[in-house]
């Protein structure tokens, strides 16, 4: 992150300066994904990345101030993940294999520990208001890399014209994030895979009829059938 370039009084950091603000704040990723916001503590932190008191009180002199580059560094890494496996997206296709990258990594945990941008979500979006604010900016981000890759299918044709991508996007990231805290909750990816299958499963209800489809639809009867009768 651009910010990390200077520590919390605006001073400009040193090489080691960074490094230690990055183990810091690598540490309170970790801590704060598998034990929560809440239960993690500056000493908890401080003992994890190896910092004393007055180089973890250099760079973050409260918790808050830790807890925003905490939001700021997950969200990057997990939009980061997600350009990748949504920047081409054109296709039906093409959200299988993105629902099986999200559901295969998540499998890795069995579930556990959920999203790492929703689970911030969970504990932070009642108690702070600012970091409410930051984490619905990078969820929509999220939604709108679906919302962009649903509007190349209606642009070549994948999808009818009537098809509203913005709220097939929103469809998809709820039944995600839904997804998400079944499997945490059941320590089982399966309820994320439901889920996501019968989102897109929505999405299909939109499919531009092929040419066979569309003759079909006008009244015109195979030839085979034709034929038969």
């Amino acid at each position: 992150m651009a910010e990390q370039a200077r520590g919390e009084n605006g001073s400009r950091l040193t090489e080691r300066g960074r490094a230690t603000r990055e183990r810091i704040l690598r540490a309170a990723v970790d801590m704060m994904y598998v034990k929560g916001v809440s239960l993690t503590t500056l000493d908890d932190v401080r003992a994890a990345s190896g910092t004393s008191k007055s180089q973890l009180y250099r760079h973050y002199p409260d918790k808050d101030a830790l807890v925003r580059d905490v939001v700021a560094l997950q969200a990057a890494d997990v939009l980061e993940r997600q350009q990748q496996l949504l920047r081409r997206l054109n296709s039906f296709r093409g959200l299988e294999r993105w629902r099986d990258a999200v559901v295969e990594r998540n499998a890795l945990r069995n579930g556990a520990y959920g999203c790492p941008l929703g689970s911030l979500a969970g504990e932070l979006a009642d108690q702070d208001e600012v970091a409410r604010k930051d984490i619905a900016r990078h969820f929509a981000t999220w939604e709108g890399l679906l919302e962009a890759g649903l509007l190349r299918m209606k642009d070549s044709g994948v999808l009818r014209a009537d098809a509203d991508a913005a709220e097939l996007a929103t469809g998809l990231m709820a039944a995600l994030q839904g997804g998400y805290l079944l499997a945490q909750t059941a320590q089982d990816v399966k309820p994320m895979r439901i889920a996501l299958d019968m989102a897109i499963a929505h999405v299909r209800a939109y499919a531009a009829p092929t040419p066979d489809e569309g003759s079909n639809a006008s009244g015109n009867v195979p030839e085979g059938e034709a034929r038969g009768r």
